[in-house]
């Protein structure tokens, strides 16, 4: 365990505050968990919590996660979150040092103090609250993470199939990711847009610019390729999710001189898609572009594909429900459902039961002196608690 020491933490501050300040202390930078996991799962075994590590992958690939339970109950109600962080970049160029979880005015400042480790100190927080209260035997579940800033390989997708394999089905989980806007409380996630990534090659025959009759461009070839994900509409969008997007991300040729046609061209993109989609329909769909293109310029090309997010919507229902009432009585806000941002582990865990994602203010995550407000936390806490209790009065038997 290697937590940084505990510098300035008062009692003035709730459980809920302290705990995200140690989590903070804990470098955590994707994909190590330094001591994060350690911390819980000694917390959440003093709270009663029957603590599962699980450990993924092999070598420098090895990811360690928690699975925690708490309750026999037949309702099953379950939180997800993650402990890495991504990397600060120059620790000079942040004011509050990133790992000090130092307060200021009301702030809490720290890498992890918004994406996420305030949400998960904020549910744990919560059931400690809710156990002292309720009379129901709930079940209880915690799926953390150290692997969901990085490639997501290790991490949540296989505790899922983990928890498939032992029959562990949740009635529902909430992600505590920060999905609020500008206000806790404005905004849950739904549902999550799907992200395919396309590395093209495409070869001619090199020549000299002043006899491009003797020589096969890639480059204008590439450039018409890329049209249909630069320019084309892929669809209109539907009731939940706004129009597929596409982005190109990099390009480059073999030659680094102007007067020579290059041997290859090469390009990068993205796409954000919806549910009009699967991954599947947008390869053939671009492939078949692709190679009529190819074909009209006489060259060849080579794709590489990569995806490990499919879109998921969560229809409007009982969790989408709970949460707003929780929300709207601690709030006084009515938060609006989106599918907005990127990706997130909500689209491994909609393979088990419906997932929503209700969190902090996201609007500093990844940047220099990420930050949240304190009460915020407490806010949240709160939200989360509510909700336990809303979800035992609906599952009262």
């Amino acid at each position: 365990m290697i937590c940084l020491g505990i510098k300035n933490l008062m009692s003035e501050f709730s459980y809920a505050v302290q705990l995200a300040q140690k989590l903070i202390r804990c470098p955590s930078v994707t994909p190590k968990q330094a001591g994060a996991l350690d911390l819980l799962e000694k917390e959440l075994t003093q709270m009663d919590f029957q603590c599962t590590r699980l450990s993924f992958g092999e070598g420098i690939e090895r990811i360690e996660n928690l699975y925690a339970e708490f309750g026999d109950g037949p309702s099953h109600f379950a939180f997800a979150g993650h402990v890495d962080v991504v990397p600060i970049g120059s620790v000079t160029d942040w004011k509050f040092s990133p790992f000090d979880a130092e307060i200021k005015d009301g702030t809490l400042y720290g890498r992890g103090a918004s994406d996420m480790k305030t949400g998960i100190a904020a549910f744990v927080s919560a059931i400690k609250k809710w156990q002292q209260t309720s009379r129901s035997n709930t079940k209880i579940s915690l799926i953390i993470t150290g692997d969901e800033e990085a490639d997501a390989i290790n991490g949540t997708a296989k505790i899922v199939e983990w928890m498939k394999k032992k029959n562990i089905l949740p009635d529902m989980c909430i992600v505590a990711e920060p999905t609020s806007q500008l206000e806790i409380g404005d905004n849950i996630r739904n549902g999550r847009r799907g992200s395919l990534s396309g590395s093209l090659i495409v070869k001619g025959k090199q020549g000299h610019v002043a006899y491009p009759h003797l020589a096969q461009n890639p480059t204008s070839a590439l450039i018409k390729m890329l049209s249909v994900v630069s320019s084309k509409k892929l669809d209109t969008g539907n009731s939940y999710f706004g129009p597929t997007t596409a982005e190109v991300t990099g390009l480059s040729t073999s030659s680094n001189v102007t007067n020579v046609i290059p041997l290859s061209a090469t390009a990068m993109f993205n796409i954000r898609f919806n549910t009009e989609h699967s991954k599947e329909t947008l390869i053939a769909q671009l492939e078949q572009h692709f190679i009529k293109v190819a074909s009209e310029y006489n060259v060849q090309f080579e794709i590489e594909w990569k995806s490990n997010a499919d879109p998921f919507v969560t229809e409007e229902g009982e969790l989408t429900e709970l949460l707003s009432q929780s929300i709207k009585k601690l709030t006084r806000r009515v938060p609006e459902l989106s599918t907005i941002g990127g990706t997130s582990d909500a689209r491994f865990i909609t393979k088990l039961c419906p997932v929503a994602e209700f969190g902090l203010v996201g609007k500093t995550m990844h940047q220099i002196d990420e930050n949240v407000s304190i009460k915020d936390i407490d806010v949240l806490t709160n939200i989360y608690e509510d909700i336990l209790h809303r979800f035992d009065a609906h599952n009262e038997y």
